[in-house]
């Protein structure tokens, strides 16, 4: 027996991951095949296990009940610029607090870690005050600026460039004559890029879920994807075909990014794994 043999994987390994892959399509395919029949089909006693052929009707009604194509610009400019910035901030804080010695580095990692611990809801009411004296209450910026930098981030990237950067790399370029920023650039960030592809993914994913803070800052005039949902909710509340036709055309824009990333993404993790 060939120790490649040995190391391929069983069928108890593909039947798990065919029922992770099968599971995880479960809750897309039901919203596609409730949202592609009408009201009346899906209140029968036998709900249809076949898509049916008003998916396009149905999402024409979504499009004239809420403003579904602004709802997909701004969430799209809110998750984009988020995801940037806290991966920007994020490996910037990261790199900091694992290579560089400045005094108090210590407490004022714990102190970003207990940030963490802290429930978002008792910044809402001091956080929409501070919005409000800046005149953005109804912008989108007023959902872009809480999100630009998270403790999340910062700690993810610091545990991530404590080895991936070898202390020697850093001081090889301080020899050469590098600065401080240029070390970051040409050292730090080519080990980091995995990560940075990680975060970003992430944080562009939850905040283009994100619900609780815009639906608190923005009008229905100038909502976020999550917010023109629950509108099609409260206007149609006993309409599943329209909610889950909503819903599904939500979810395609994340289906299109990882489809679109999905390789780069893969081959920064192989690349980021390979040591020596």
């Amino acid at each position: 027996m060939t120790a490649r043999s040995v190391g391929r994987p069983g069928f108890l390994v593909y039947g798990l991951l065919t029922a992770f892959i099968v599971g995880s399509a479960l809750p897309l395919y039901w919203s596609f095949l409730i949202g592609s029949h009408t009201k009346e089909v899906i209140t029968r006693d036998t709900p249809p296990m076949l898509p049916g052929g008003h998916f396009l009707a149905n999402a024409q009604r979504v499009f004239d009940s809420v403003p579904f194509w602004k709802a997909l610009g701004n969430s799209l400019m809110v998750s984009s610029v988020a995801a940037t910035s806290v991966v920007f901030f994020g490996t910037l804080a990261g790199y900091a607090f694992a290579k560089l010695r400045f005094r108090g580095s210590t407490p004022l990692l714990v102190f970003v870690v207990v940030t963490m611990a802290v429930p978002t809801q008792l910044g809402v009411v001091p956080l929409f005050i501070v919005m409000a004296k800046l005149g953005w209450t109804g912008s989108v910026w007023a959902a872009i600026v809480p999100t630009i930098v998270t403790a999340f981030g910062v700690f993810f990237m610091r545990q991530y460039l404590i080895d991936a950067v070898p202390d020697e790399l850093i001081e090889a370029a301080r020899v050469d004559g590098c600065s401080q920023f240029r070390t970051f650039v040409t050292v730090a960030l080519p080990a980091a890029r995995p990560a940075m592809a990680i975060l970003w993914l992430f944080t562009f994913m939850m905040t283009w879920t994100d619900f609780f803070w815009p639906l608190i800052v923005l009008p229905a005039e100038n909502p976020t994807v999550q917010i023109a949902l629950n509108q099609l909710q409260s206007g149609y509340f006993k309409d599943y075909a329209l909610v889950l036709a909503g819903t599904t055309l939500a979810t395609i824009p994340l289906l299109v990014l990882f489809v679109a990333t999905g390789r780069q993404f893969v081959a920064g993790i192989m690349q980021g794994a390979v040591k020596g």
